[in-house]
């Protein structure tokens, strides 16, 4: 066996220990399904968060609504309306301006509507 030949052997096999180590080492991936009912209670609780601001707890004070009668309003929300509510919190400016006034005027109403409708 030549030098040359015995120099690619060993190269060849230093090639396939380090594929096999990455492989051994690589963290496996596990997926899983979400339920829809995972995703519906975390919108929930975002809309809850929402409601819980103290920009919005005063605006609810305002209008003569209990923020604490809102998260439970909240609660009995079907999942089309918790969806509704959780896309308007996600489409809310970060940080600065909480709500125009047009998007506190829908939360409000909304947040009205099922207090009068229970």
């Amino acid at each position: 066996m030549t030098h040359r030949m015995r120099n690619r052997l060993v190269q060849i096999f230093m090639l396939f220990m380090l594929a096999a180590a990455g492989a051994a080492l690589m963290p496996r991936a596990h997926a899983a399904v979400i339920g829809t009912d995972q995703v519906t209670q975390s919108e929930r609780e975002r809309v809850k968060a929402a409601l819980e601001r103290p920009e919005v707890v005063q605006a609810l004070k305002k209008m003569g609504v209990d923020a604490d009668n809102a998260a439970v309003r909240v609660d009995a929300m079907s999942d089309a309306e918790v969806a509704q509510l959780s896309n308007l919190v996600d489409r809310l400016p970060a940080g600065g301006q909480a709500f125009t006034n047009q998007q506190l005027i829908i939360v409000l109403l909304i947040v009205l509507i099922l207090a009068i409708a229970l």
